[in-house]
């Protein structure tokens, strides 16, 4: 896949120029010719067993495949991607192996672990940042036989949280970084670790949903969904639009050659306005921030916050005391038990709460025209905050409107939650956010999942085929 600079070139083209996975394709040509006969026998078999009306058989290319890859025809081969985010580092081993009809790449299996919090945490302290990642390599290491290691390509790529920081404190990070990953026993380039530009980000991501629905078959823009990612310094917008859509849009366009097939691709990466940006904008609103000392926790108060609410959160390296205004609302609402009387709730102020929300995403001018008519398919924090209150759920996932936000946001906003202390914060800016800044109609559907056929929804499989067919 390339974006500006780099191409995801066809499976085929990858087979032939990659070079740090020619290995793979030194397998014995007898091995092969063995494997293509049986397998031609087998299917010869099904052919017979249907045509005389026996017990039916359907044996299509991933039957085959799967057929060759149990007697251990092919070889798999492995993919390592670490994604540090602004809130946690994650680490995916991903598995793969080369059809024996046709030579495509399959993926087969994939370990996703993650710790807390995530390199920017460590702002002042790069070594502690790299240690944090010592366990991820750890199991990481469980799973890919010793042997592999050396043939295992090893990438970090940070995002938001290090964008960030000030570039010397972002590069002191990531140097450490570099001299644990090259005592690992794992491939590692130069460019092996670095900071990851935004478009990339969007463009993975799309194309990690994309190909795990097996929308690439036909490459048709309206065959293909759009990609929502709400990380917590950022937010990526991804879609591949139609001739028509792509005129109304003010660049941010760029072509993509997926599987040897160029297509065009609109993807915009908003930064600051990820769901842990945003929340630290929303709850220092009108606050002076120059002067704070890094090293005490800053007390703030919020209209987002219910009054009764203190909660403690860090993000950037520094740590607040959040609470609610001093002169928070109320309101009288009816108890539930049997004397009947009235009690006065304290609450969030919507409609303040929802201005300030709105001033802050008014900021986005470049907004993504045509998003709307597009399937869209939203994870990260969208679908952790939608199964926090039960709008999806957590293991299935499902289909929602933007409207629901709204509606749980408000709720969320009514009642007193310690132990949620940012929910009503959180729902009310997504709505807003999927309203204003991104244009969707209260009634748009977005399909919310965090897994596909067993995958992780992230930009890290995307980063993976990148670096199968390009090389680190």
């Amino acid at each position: 896949m390339e974006v500006r600079r780099r191409k995801l070139q066809s499976e085929d083209e990858d087979i032939q120029e990659s070079e740090h996975k020619s290995r793979f394709k030194k397998s014995h040509p007898g091995r092969r010719y063995f494997a293509v006969v049986a397998l031609l026998g087998i299917l010869f078999l099904g052919y017979i067993a249907i045509a005389y009306d026996l017990k039916p058989v359907r044996l299509g290319s991933k039957a085959i495949d799967t057929l060759a890859f149990s007697f251990n025809l092919q070889k798999p081969f492995y993919v390592v991607v670490i994604d540090a985010g602004s809130t946690g580092s994650r680490a995916l081993a991903f598995s793969f192996h080369e059809s024996i009809i046709g030579g495509n790449l399959i993926l087969d299996d994939e370990l996703y672990t993650e710790t807390k919090p995530g390199l920017s945490a460590y702002a002042e302290n790069p070594r502690e940042a790299a240690k944090s990642l010592t366990v991820l390599l750890e199991k990481v290491k469980g799973v890919i036989p010793r042997s592999e290691w050396q043939h295992t390509p090893l990438s970090m790529r940070a995002t938001a949280g290090l964008r960030l920081l000030p570039g010397h404190i972002a590069q002191d990070i990531l140097q450490e970084c570099r001299k644990l990953f090259e005592d690992s026993g794992f491939q590692v380039s130069k460019n092996s670790i670095a900071i990851m530009e935004g478009t990339d980000e969007g463009i993975f991501s799309w194309f990690t949903v994309n190909f795990l629905l097996e929308r690439f078959s036909v490459h048709n823009p309206c065959g293909t969904v759009a990609a929502l990612d709400l990380g917590g310094g950022s937010t990526q917008v991804t879609f591949s639009p139609t001739a028509a859509q792509e005129k109304k849009l003010d660049g941010h366009i760029y072509s993509v050659n997926i599987f040897n097939h160029n297509m065009s691709v609109y993807t915009h990466s908003y930064l600051g306005l990820g769901l842990m940006a945003a929340r630290k904008a929303v709850v220092t609103h009108g606050m002076n921030m120059e002067n704070v000392n890094p090293k005490a926790t800053i007390e703030v108060r919020s209209e987002c916050i219910n009054p009764i609410v203190s909660a403690e959160w860090s993000y950037g390296g520094l740590d607040y005391l959040v609470k609610g205004p001093v002169n928070g609302a109320h309101r009288l609402v009816k108890t539930q038990n049997f004397a009947g009387g009235e009690v006065n709730r304290p609450i969030v102020n919507f409609k303040e709460c929802l201005r300030i929300i709105e001033k802050y995403v008014g900021r986005i001018k470049n907004k993504p025209e045509g998003l709307k008519d597009h399937e869209i398919y939203a994870f990260s924090y969208y679908f952790d905050r939608a199964t926090e209150v039960g709008l999806v759920d957590p293991f299935s996932g499902g289909i929602t409107q933007v409207s629901e936000f709204q509606n749980l946001a408000k709720d969320a906003c009514d009642y007193p939650n310690t132990d949620q202390p940012f929910i009503c914060l959180d729902l009310t800016y997504i709505y807003v956010l999927l309203r204003d800044g991104f244009g969707l109609e209260p009634t748009t559907s977005l399909y919310l999942y965090r897994r596909i056929n067993r995958h992780e929804l992230s930009w890290a499989l995307g980063a993976a085929f990148n670096i199968i067919q390009n090389g680190l």
